[in-house]
C-alpha cells in the first residue's frame, strides 16, 4: 500500500492583494478530498513546507522557479488561458511547462503542454461542508439575483438587461470572499453567472461553490461553453439573447424554484472522488521521486529577512521573535546569536548559517522593536559577506504615526546610522562596518518623498572593511586598545629557537 504523503496548498499571495483570498475556495476543496483518503493536509499564505507535496494556487501571481529544486511542487491552474482567455506572463507559462501542473478544465492544457494527456484534470463539484443546516427556501431569500466577480463592459451590459425587465440584481462594492462572501449568497434567491473572457470557459468554481451552498446558479451559455457533465443539470442555462425573456417571464415563478431545487439536489450527487484520489496518487509518487533527486546539503540562505511578521518573503529565510507570524526559523536577532548555525525546520528542511555567508538581509520592524539594536545591527553584521546589504525602512521621529505600533520601541532619524557607521567603534567593532549606499525619505504610500511628507526612512547599508586609519581611530577612542598580536610563539618556533640559544652560549 502506497504511503500517503502529507499534503501542503499554499497560496500566493502578493502584499495586500484581496483577490488572493479566491483560491481559499479551491483550496478548501482540495483539502476536503485529500482528507477524506487519510491524507494529512495544511493551508499555509505564501509558505512552502519541505516535509510535504506542495499545492501551488495563485502562481500567476509570481513564483521563484528556483524554488523547484528544494520543495515538491505541483501547479494548481486556474486561468483561462489559451485564445481569449487572461492574458497571464510569459514566465508563468514557462513555468507550467516545465513543471507538475494540474488544470481544471482540458481546454486551458494546450496554453502550456504539448502533451495535453500528461496533464491531470479535476472538476470543482460538490462540496458537502457548505450545506446549510437552516437554509432560508428560496422564495423567501431578501436578495433576489446576486451577481459575482470582476466586473467588465460586457457583465455590466447584461446586468443593466436584467435590470430592465424589473428584476433587481445585487453586485458587491468591494472585494468580497470566503465566510463573509457566502453569507451573502445563501440570501439570494439565486446568482447570475456571465462570462468574463471570450473563451467562455466555464466559472466552475464559482458555481460549484453557489450550487454547494444551496443557491441556484443562472448561467450564460456560449457555444464555446463545455461545462463538466455534473452542471448539464444542475445549472439553470441561458442563451445571451434569451435574457429578457427569461428575467420577466419564468424568473421567481413557482415553475422556477421546482427546477431550482430539482438543480440543486441533482448537484448533490456530484462526487469527483475518483481524479483526486488519481491526483493523490500521483502526488505520492511525485513527492517520493522529487525528495530522492533534490540536493540532500543543508540549505545555506543568502537572503535574509529579518522581522518578517505579516511579510512573508518566499526564497528567503523568514526570522522572527513572534511564532505567530509562522517564520522558517524562530529567534531573536536582539540577543547573542552564536554562528556557525543548524538546524532543521517543517518550512526550510536543514538549514546551515556560516558567518560572513549571507548575501542581503531585508529589516523594517525588526529594528524599532529591538530591546539591544546595537546586538541587532551586530549579528547583522556578522552575518553579511564582505560587501553584503542590510536594507532597512524605519519610521522616522517626525512622523505622525511613528507610535501608531504598540509593539515599536524606538524611532529613528537621520543621526541614528552614525553608531553603525562613521562611530563604528563606539560599539567596539573594528574590522567592519556599515556604510550608507543608499538614503529616501518615504511617504505614507511609500513613495520617495521630500523630508516634510516623510513618514519612514528607507536606507542601504553595505558591510566595508575598516580601514587603516579607522582601526587606527578605533584603537584610540575605545576602551582598551583593540584586538592585538598573542606574541606568544607556538611549540614548533620554541624548539627552532632553542638550539640556535645554546650555540650562542
Amino acid at each position: 500500500m502506497t504511503e500517503l504523503p502529507r499534503i501542503h496548498l499554499s497560496i500566493v499571495q502578493p502584499k495586500g492583494y484581496v483577490h488572493s483570498l479566491g483560491f481559499l475556495d479551491q483550496a478548501r476543496y482540495f483539502r476536503h478530498q485529500f482528507r477524506r483518503m487519510g491524507a494529512e493536509v495544511s493551508i499555509g499564505k505564501n509558505r512552502l513546507r519541505h516535509d510535504a507535496v506542495n499545492f501551488v494556487f495563485g502562481a500567476h501571481l509570481g513564483f521563484e522557479a528556483d524554488l523547484r529544486q528544494r520543495y515538491s511542487c505541483i501547479f494548481v491552474n486556474l486561468e483561462q488561458l489559451g485564445q481569449g482567455g487572461a492574458a497571464v506572463s510569459k514566465d508563468y507559462l514557462a513555468l507550467l511547462k516545465t513543471s507538475a501542473v494540474v488544470d481544471y478544465d482540458q481546454d486551458n492544457i494546450q496554453a502550456y503542454s504539448a502533451h495535453p494527456d500528461e496533464v491531470m484534470v479535476v472538476p470543482f463539484l460538490y462540496a458537502p461542508y457548505l450545506k446549510q443546516a437552516d437554509a432560508i427556501p428560496l422564495a423567501q431569500r431578501p436578495i433576489d439575483l446576486l451577481f459575482i466577480g470582476s466586473m467588465n463592459e460586457r457583465r455590466r451590459a447584461m446586468i443593466q438587461r436584467i435590470e430592465s425587465t424589473g428584476v433587481q440584481v445585487s453586485v458587491f462594492d468591494g472585494a468580497l470572499y470566503g465566510p463573509e462572501r457566502d453569507a451573502y449568497i445563501v440570501q439570494a434567491k439565486a446568482v447570475f453567472n456571465a462570462h468574463f473572457y471570450e473563451s467562455s470557459r466555464f466559472e466552475q468554481a464559482r458555481v460549484s461553490l453557489c450550487l454547494s451552498l444551496g443557491t441556484p446558479v443562472i448561467s450564460e451559455r456560449r457555444p464555446q461553453t463545455r461545462p463538466h457533465d455534473a452542471f448539464e443539470h444542475s445549472v439553470l442555462w441561458l442563451e445571451e439573447d434569451q435574457l429578457e425573456a427569461y428575467f420577466s417571464q419564468q424568473f421567481g415563478t413557482p415553475a422556477f424554484y421546482e427546477q431550482a431545487r430539482a438543480a440543486l439536489q441533482a448537484f448533490e450527487q456530484a462526487d469527483p472522488i475518483e481524479p483526486y484520489a488519481d491526483l493523490l496518487a500521483f502526488a505520492a509518487g511525485f513527492g517520493r521521486t522529487h525528495q530522492e533527486r533534490r540536493p540532500h546539503a543543508p540549505w545555506q540562505p543568502t537572503r535574509v529577512h529579518l522581522g518578517s511578521g505579516h511579510d512573508y518573503l518566499p526564497g528567503w529565510l523568514n526570522i522572527d521573535a513572534n511564532d505567530l507570524m509562522q517564520p522558517d526559523l524562530h529567534g531573536d536577532f536582539a540577543q547573542p546569536v552564536f554562528l556557525p548555525f543548524a538546524g532543521d525546520t517543517p518550512q526550510t528542511g536543514p538549514i546551515e548559517i556560516q558567518p560572513g555567508s549571507v548575501e542581503m538581509i531585508f529589516a523594517s520592524s525588526a529594528l524599532e522593536q529591538a530591546d539591544d539594536l546595537p546586538m541587532l545591527m551586530r549579528n547583522c553584521l556578522d552575518m553579511l559577506q564582505p560587501a553584503g546589504k542590510l536594507i532597512v525602512q524605519v519610521s522616522h521621529e517626525a512622523a505622525m504615526k511613528t507610535w501608531q505600533d504598540p509593539t515599536h520601541k524606538r524611532a529613528f532619524n537621520e543621526k541614528t546610522w552614525l553608531a553603525f557607521t562613521d562611530q563604528f567603534w563606539q560599539l567596539g567593532w573594528f574590522e567592519h562596518r556599515f556604510q550608507v549606499e543608499r538614503f529616501e525619505y518615504m511617504n505614507d504610500k511609500n513613495e520617495v518623498c521630500e523630508r516634510a511628507q516623510a513618514s519612514s526612512m528607507s536606507l542601504l547599508l553595505r558591510k566595508v572593511e575598516t580601514t587603516a586609519q579607522e582601526r587606527s581611530l578605533a584603537r584610540t577612542m575605545q576602551a582598551d586598545f583593540g584586538p592585538l598580536p598573542d606574541d606568544e610563539l607556538d611549540a614548533v618556533e620554541l624548539t627552532k629557537v632553542a638550539p640556535s640559544a645554546t650555540r650562542a652560549a
